[in-house]
């Protein structure tokens, strides 16, 4: 792998990462919307990632092929399927005619702990990238 291909790998991790603070935003930002039908309340939601190998071409390759670029791919953003939590508050707006309110799966805890582990991430891709940065550096004032 030609040193270029550390600041693609790099970029692409950091470009995982910001999905990942994002998606992790958006969870604690609806950590406590209430609605009165488990349809319509928000769900926690994570980002499924892939390591990707590719050859010249762009076609997924065999991972020993010194010529492939690698990488991490966002897949997608799926919705959790754990329990949402439901709670008995009869004067709430949301209210149903029974009284209970829905409040979505989101552990704060969990996507705080998300939080801290994508920007401690983040953080090590640019590390790697300012490294490649000054090998480069030191490679070409080595000709002086």
């Amino acid at each position: 792998m030609a040193l270029g291909g550390v600041f693609d790998i790099a970029g692409s991790g950091m470009t995982a990462q910001s999905v990942r603070l994002n998606t992790t935003a958006s969870n604690l930002a609806n950590a406590q919307s209430a609605s009165s039908s488990s349809d319509e309340v928000y769900r926690s939601r994570q980002p499924v990632f892939s390591a990707v190998y590719r050859d010249a071409s762009g076609f997924v390759s065999d991972k020993s092929d010194p010529q492939s670029q690698a990488g991490v791919e966002v897949l997608g953003i799926v919705e959790s399927d754990a329990p949402l939590q439901r709670r008995y508050e009869p004067n709430h707006p949301e209210a149903d005619e029974e009284g209970y309110v829905f409040y979505p799966n989101v552990n704060v805890v969990e996507e705080m702990t998300n939080m801290i582990s994508a920007s401690r991430s983040f953080q090590a891709n640019v590390e790697v990238m300012n490294s490649a940065k000054q090998m480069v550096q030191r490679v070409l004032t080595l000709g002086q």
